[in-house]
């Protein structure tokens, strides 16, 4: 029967509006069917003659609203209502009129582009639509212009790209920072009586550093005084930059003068000020004024501009003040040497201090007792000699460290310390003597030239080619004795037999007296003796036993034992006829 119908949208007619006409071939014209509508709008939006099939709009439709309608429409026998035909769907699709214009997507757009850009440098794009059919006609076919923002951007009328217009010369930020272009989109492919809409585009130049920092001043002018110390802030310096942020960020720096390695420059990161201050100590009596050159630039530098001329030089003149200062010492510190046998009033060295002013005031010394506890030194208050006040002992203290104080004699308050260190030189004043208490023992079966001990010495003086020690035996029983000395020539010595055999019954003891001498000047030497006990020994020469006087200084002989032994004895000299107790550290039994 029929599958489609079409209507024209937004009808202003005061009738309904007519769409086309249902037919059927059961319609003989004898008015015996009727035709039946149903689907969207049926009886509503739309009505049909049931009589003659024709078929109407009854008020006005939208396409952008909605674009078409299904429908379904069949023919039945008026007297028995029994459908002659089956059920047929179809469509009435709204024709577009160009009756909607065009609208952005945002009302404001935000856009940015670096300022000295080239020509056609893309900016933003903005982008608009139409609501009418963009399949029919040119009713949805748009068209970008710029109505506000000229000279200085352009925009492409298809895509809707904005681009800057004009060169890097007349794109400057410092001159003119923000621009409100106003862009439309024409329908009808921009045809006389399409329909236009239009949105406003802000655009902001960003920040290149085109602009190099300037000093605000060509000559800064400062006072110091001599005083101040490393780091102390002299003053400040300033430049400007017309660029922002990052390409402000400037440093400063001496590039000439006779103040360079006197004076340094830093940059303040929060204000971009340049500090001067003290790099070297100043002296007025010296040098009373210094110039400097200073030049300043940019952090981050862009080699397009870099060529970019600017006033980045200037002269800083500093002025030093004299201020009174305490005396000076001509060290930093003092190491002087005396030696341990100098007498009391000795002079050990001499400390020299000047008033660094012009004044030159006197200056006098004196020694910080809290240095000096003993009071063992001095000092002469007007020529700074230092000097003993009492007797000085090398092994007891090698070093002795004080502190002298130099003041003006005019104004006290007025002074300064130094450091003195004094060395005590050694002599030799002190002999050598034996390193230990040395106790042996001697087998009873013993042969001639047998050593039984080696024996060492000490000494607390330093002599500067070391210790070298002589031993000998004692010149008083050389002749008579039975022990004898070999010195080992590298500072021991050996105790040796003479004998080939010793008796504890006979003597249970020797002392042997050995004298030590040293080879320095003037030579020291001192006696020790050496305790040789007689024992009797196993066929190795392994102690056994030794007479009670022996093991009484023995070593590791308890006092417990020593009175067991006495002990026993009264026993034995009271019950002589038998005996009472063995004592197993003998090794032997009592007599019967």
């Amino acid at each position: 029967m029929w599958n489609q119908f079409f209507l024209q949208e937004e009808y202003t007619g005061s009738d309904y509006q007519y769409i086309g006409k249902l037919q059927s071939d059961q319609d003989r014209g004898d008015g015996a069917v009727k035709y039946v509508l149903s689907g969207e709008g049926a009886g509503s939006i739309f009505v049909l003659d049931e009589n003659n099939g024709d078929l109407h709009a009854t008020r006005r439709l939208d396409r952008e609203e909605k674009a078409f309608y299904v429908l379904r429409a069949t023919v039945v026998n008026k007297r028995t209502g029994l459908k002659l035909e089956p059920e047929t769907e179809f469509v009435i699709k709204l024709h577009d009129i160009n009756d909607n214009e065009p609208t952005f997507s945002k009302e404001v757009y935000t856009g940015s582009v670096p300022e000295r850009s080239e020509i056609g440098t893309s900016v933003i794009q903005v982008t608009a639509t139409d609501a009418d059919d963009s399949m029919y006609g040119n009713s949805a076919k748009l068209v970008y212009s710029i109505s506000q923002g000229h000279p200085y951007f352009s925009v492409d009328p298809n895509t809707g790209v904005i681009r800057t217009a004009l060169g890097p010369g007349d794109m400057d930020r410092e001159q003119r920072e923000h621009y409100q272009v106003v862009i439309e989109a024409k329908d009808m492919a921009g045809q006389r009586g399409g329909l236009t809409g239009s949105t406003i585009v802000n655009i902001t130049l960003t920040d290149v550093n085109d602009n190099a920092p300037s000093f605000t001043q060509s000559i800064y002018q400062f006072r110091v005084p001599e005083s101040f110390k490393h780091g102390s802030p002299v003053g400040r310096v300033r430049a400007t930059d017309r660029d922002i942020g990052q390409n402000a960020e400037m440093f400063f720096t001496i590039v000439s003068g006779d103040g360079m390695d006197v004076f340094h420059i830093s940059t303040d990161k929060q204000s971009q000020e340049g500090v001067i201050s003290v790099n070297k100590p100043l002296d007025y009596e010296r040098k009373q004024s210094y110039t400097v050159e200073i030049q300043v630039q940019n952090t981050h530098i862009d080699p397009r501009f870099s060529s970019v001329g600017s006033n980045n030089m200037a002269t800083v003149r500093i002025s030093v003040e004299d201020v009174d200062e305490p005396p000076l010492f001509d060290k930093p510190w003092y190491e002087l040497e005396v030696k341990e046998d100098a007498g009391v009033g000795s002079a050990v060295g001499a400390v020299s201090a000047v008033d660094p002013d012009g004044a030159r005031s006197p200056v006098k010394y004196a020694i910080d007792r809290r240095t000096d506890l003993d009071r063992i030194f001095n000092v002469h208050p007007g020529n700074g000699s230092i000097f003993l006040l009492r007797p000085i002992d090398r092994e007891e203290s090698a070093w002795h460290n004080i502190s002298v104080i130099a003041s003006e004699f005019n104004n006290p308050r007025q002074s300064s310390t130094v450091n003195v260190y004094i060395k005590v030189l050694d002599i030799n004043d002190n002999p050598p003597v034996l390193a230990t208490t040395y106790e042996t023992y001697v087998c009873e079966k013993s042969k001639a030239a047998q050593r039984i001990q080696t024996i060492s010495a000490v000494d607390p003086d330093e002599p500067s080619s070391g210790h070298r020690f002589f031993f000998s035996l004692a010149p008083e029983g050389a002749h008579r004795s039975n022990f004898t000395v070999r010195d080992n020539g590298d500072n021991t010595a050996a105790i040796l037999t003479r004998r080939n055999s010793y008796s504890r019954l006979q003597q249970s003891v020797y002392l042997v007296a050995v004298v030590i001498t040293d080879a320095d000047y003037p030579m020291q030497s001192s006696t020790g003796t050496l305790t040789v006990r007689v024992c009797t020994c196993d066929r190795h020469g392994n102690m056994e036993l030794c007479n009670a006087e022996a093991l009484s200084s023995s070593p590791g002989l308890s006092t417990g034992a020593l009175i067991a032994i006495l002990l026993c004895a009264v026993i034995l000299l009271s019950k002589s006829d038998h005996c009472l107790c063995i004592f197993i550290l003998f090794f032997q039994k009592c007599p019967k």
